[in-house]
């Protein structure tokens, strides 16, 4: 949801509004190393905590957890814009050598989704050969893949996921 509140720009609660119960989560881009949070009403959470300890969820002195959680809302919000940026910028560059595996447009948040049907690549066989030379994507059909760019990725990360990409659609 961090990343849907910054990209259009609308309150959190305007989400939230939509649902009775709500988990978000503080890790990968919020940058927590650990984390969910549970948002409803004070009735729900209390149920929420009765079955997380009955499924072994339950932890005791988490205040580290919780502090870097903390942190995470404090600090990394808005900088998920950094990220939907380089993604946009990394969908542009992919365009300029694959235009029909990226649509460029549809890149609003931190995730990019490759068609391959056009490209020769089945699925399975360019995230291998993406993996092999560092670049982590995910599987999502027999002709589609996923990137997702995040707080540990920069602006160089992103010329050298581009130039690989580059080398495996343009052969």
């Amino acid at each position: 949801v961090w990343n849907a509140i910054v990209a259009t720009g609308l309150p959190a609660a305007a989400f939230g509004r939509l649902f009775d119960t709500m988990s978000v989560c503080l890790s990968k881009g919020m940058g927590a190393p650990v984390g969910s949070l549970v948002v409803c009403s004070a009735s729900r959470a209390a149920a929420a905590r009765v079955l997380r300890r009955r499924l072994g969820g339950g932890m005791r002195q988490a205040g580290i957890v919780a502090a870097a959680g903390s942190y995470a809302l404090d600090h990394h919000v808005e900088r998920l814009a950094d990220d939907h940026e380089r993604a946009r910028r990394l969908a542009r560059r992919i365009a300029d050598v694959a235009p029909s595996a990226v649509d460029v447009d549809a890149v609003q948040t931190n995730m990019i989704v490759l068609d391959l049907s056009d490209t020769g690549w089945p699925a399975g066989e360019f995230t291998a050969a993406a993996a092999r030379h560092g670049l982590l994507l995910q599987l999502t059909g027999p002709q589609r893949v996923r990137a997702v760019t995040h707080l540990d990725i920069d602006d160089e990360d992103i010329d050298s996921a581009a130039t690989l990409l580059h080398g495996l659609l343009g052969r």
